[in-house]
């Protein structure tokens, strides 16, 4: 039986994939913070060592091999306190998702994932085995459970460490990305499996952006009565310290008859694997915690939506190795939106706007635009594109001849843009930011090489009702109209003809924006959108639209998941493709 207290350190970093000096930097400095607050176990988020996810990069052999001589690098840098750092681990000629263990200079043990994820935007079963035995580790008098992500999903693993290795604390290392909701969802499955085992949980969770995918940190701890007891910041890098009392987790299964019936009749086909540690007594000088409230650092669901954005904005601009970024500025909400993500995400002498307009542009637009950029500090450059597009249709009417003006000339504008967007790009070493929303990528309503072009796509999973209440949380924040007020109130418009609205093609977005939630995030039929009380033939339009523009978005720049289902790694459908449902 324990009766110890230990200190705990999550160390929520933020890795790049395939960045092993640069992450190796990352775990010594947490290291040596940790070390410096007297903590026994530090423990790392999923495959540490390599970032997450590597994707391909694991099936070089050259790349997994670097991975562990990491790792066995960090081993003797880790004296008087114990480390668990993720990596890729090949034994046996197979490969699985593991946790090194690295304790007085060595690598102590390894525990390999046992549940591996295999939907939405998990590949791993394409890597990786599955391991099949849980660990317990005995530090300094308490039994800790170690597992990894997944692991804590299912009730098997941590009942196995807590039931039968009489573990106080289960310590899980993740690398769970962000959507809307997730950090409740996962605050809640850490309560729940420390109220279901009597134990302590802590799940130390990355945080940074990796191409579509935001990480949020938001590392949570509950104790053994499934109260949530602290947590990480949002979006950013902490270093979260807290101390498990054994000896009280112990005295409360004792005195509950219920754990001990649930323990006693507890059996599982998994093998249980205890390994002890050689550590010294726990130092009696360490200084007094008080670890913060989750509730004194948990963000609204806008401003945690607003601060996904950013963060992938930054992280996929600085870790591709940019410096600044240009946009389209249209006098639109989209391009508004993004240009003051970007400009939070980047600083404004990094951000330059660029207003294009054409006969067709109101000069409303072009002074929404000025407006915005003096709010935001950022340069603003124009070039009008009349003479541009009158060159285009001089050179095309003889082959035109007799044809009426359509969607073709239309995106002649649209195309012109994404080529002066591109030159600037090209010239300066710059990358292009495209504006469009959620809505339109889902219905095909954006000109592929046209507004579509870009090396990232800011918006591209948020709906565009979700786009006017950022704009309107981001003035708040500001306290004063950031973004124009005559740019939240105007009938959006792509101004590619006379008097153009999006509505002339589209339902109005609060009908659209909700079935394309119901199609694309829930997958739900035809008739169950109908059911919700929508117009059937509006339902089987937008269905339509959502099918045919598959093969634009196959061709859309990556942009920032923030959804539960997002286009993309999450939702896959063939270009070619008879099926219709309605």
């Amino acid at each position: 039986m324990s009766g110890s207290k230990l200190r705990i350190a999550l160390a929520q970093i933020n890795t790049v994939v395939g960045d092993f000096g640069g992450n190796e930097k990352r775990i010594l400095d947490a290291l040596k913070r940790a070390t410096q607050l007297g903590v026994d176990l530090v423990a790392f988020p999923e495959l540490t060592v390599t970032g997450y996810p590597p994707e391909d990069l694991l099936l070089r052999h050259s790349f997994v091999e670097r991975s562990e001589r990491l790792v066995r690098a960090l081993a003797p840098q880790v004296k008087g306190v114990t480390a668990v750092v993720g990596f890729p681990e090949r034994r046996n000629g197979k490969l699985y998702n593991a946790a090194a263990i690295l304790c007085d200079g060595e690598v102590a043990t390894t525990y390999q994932k046992i549940h591996l994820p295999n939907y939405g935007v998990f590949d791993e079963k394409r890597y990786f085995e599955s391991g099949d035995e849980p660990l317990v580790l005995q530090i300094r008098g308490v039994n800790v459970g170690i597992n990894i992500c997944e692991d804590l999903w299912f009730p098997d693993v941590a009942a196995v460490q807590a039931l039968k290795g009489d573990a106080e604390l289960i310590l899980n290392i993740s690398a769970s990305p962000y959507h809307a909701g997730k950090r409740k969802v996962r605050q809640e499955l850490v309560a729940g499996r420390a109220r279901d085992n009597w134990a302590w949980v802590a799940m130390v969770n990355l945080v940074g952006g990796q191409d579509e995918l935001v990480f949020d940190g938001n590392s949570a701890v509950a104790d053994y009565q499934g109260r949530l007891v602290t947590a990480g910041k949002a979006f950013e890098e902490d270093l979260i310290v807290f101390d498990v009392d054994a000896t009280a987790v112990q005295k409360s299964r004792r005195l509950d008859p219920h754990f001990a019936s649930l323990s006693e009749g507890y059996d599982s086909p998994m093998s249980l694997r205890v390994v002890k540690l050689p550590l010294g007594e726990t130092a009696t000088d360490r200084p007094d915690l008080t670890p913060r409230r989750p509730e004194d650092i948990a963000p609204g669901e806008l401003e945690e939506i607003y601060k996904a954005l950013v963060l992938g904005v930054h992280d996929y601009v600085v870790k591709n190795g940019f410096t600044k970024v240009v946009l389209g500025l249209s006098g639109g909400i989209d391009s508004a939106l993004t240009a003051a993500v970007a400009t939070d995400a980047l600083g404004p002498e990094n951000v330059m706007g660029l207003t294009m307009p054409s006969q067709f542009s109101s000069t409303g637009s072009v002074a929404d635009s000025q407006a915005l950029a003096r709010n935001l500090g950022i340069r603003l450059e124009q070039i009008p594109i009349r003479e541009i597009f009158d060159q285009y249709l001089a050179a095309l009417a003889p082959h035109f001849q007799g044809l009426e003006p359509d969607i073709t000339e239309e995106n002649l504008q649209a195309r012109i843009r994404g080529n002066l967007l591109m030159a600037f790009a090209n010239k300066f070493n710059w990358i292009v930011l495209s504006t469009g929303n959620k809505s339109e990528l889902s219905v095909g309503y954006c000109t592929i090489y046209g507004d579509m072009v870009g090396g990232f796509a800011v918006l591209k999973d948020v709906p565009k009702t979700l786009v006017y209440k950022l704009a309107r949380y981001r003035n708040e924040k500001a306290g004063y109209d950031l973004i124009p007020e005559s740019i939240l109130t105007k009938p959006p418009s792509a101004e590619l003809r006379p008097n153009q609205t999006d509505q002339d093609t589209l339902p109005p977005y609060e009908v659209l924006d909700p079935i394309i939630e119901a199609y694309v995030e829930r997958d739900l039929s035809f008739q169950e959108i109908v059911q919700l009380g929508f117009d059937p033939a509006v339902v089987r339009d937008v269905i339509r639209r959502i099918d045919l523009a598959e093969y634009k978005r196959r061709q859309a720049p990556p942009g920032v998941k923030i959804t539960p289902r997002a286009f993309g790694k999450d939702r896959r459908m063939p270009i070619t493709n008879r099926y219709r449902e309605a």
